[in-house]
């Protein structure tokens, strides 16, 4: 369902690692919203919720609910660092059309 790149499992290792509270892995949402009609959401998660697909890599478990499942379906997550910017890049094939921030897709 989602492929996450080497550079991405390894910022979210290395974020699992320094939590406080324990966490299982990692939620990806999709809601209405940003500028092209939908939105991602990646935030830390203590525990699978009933209904989610859980996809592991390398040990990284990433949660996605009922609702963001087939927006997400196919897509690839990387991490990428350069000069103007870091963080999660995704590859969305469901995307039809894309906002210029990367975090948004129509």
């Amino acid at each position: 369902m989602i492929t996450l790149t080497e550079n991405a499992v390894a910022v979210m290792n290395a974020a699992l690692s320094r939590t406080a509270e324990p966490v299982q892995g990692f939620r990806i949402m999709v809601e209405a919203g940003g500028c092209a009609g939908f939105k991602y959401l990646v935030g830390l998660e203590s525990f699978p919720r009933e209904g989610d697909a859980v996809i592991e890599t390398d040990g990284v478990k990433v949660f996605v609910d009922v609702g963001s499942q087939p927006h997400v379906a196919g897509m690839t997550i990387d991490f990428v660092t350069n000069l103007e910017s870091s963080g999660f890049v995704f590859d969305n094939p469901n995307a039809g059309e894309k906002c210029a921030c990367g975090k948004s897709f129509g």
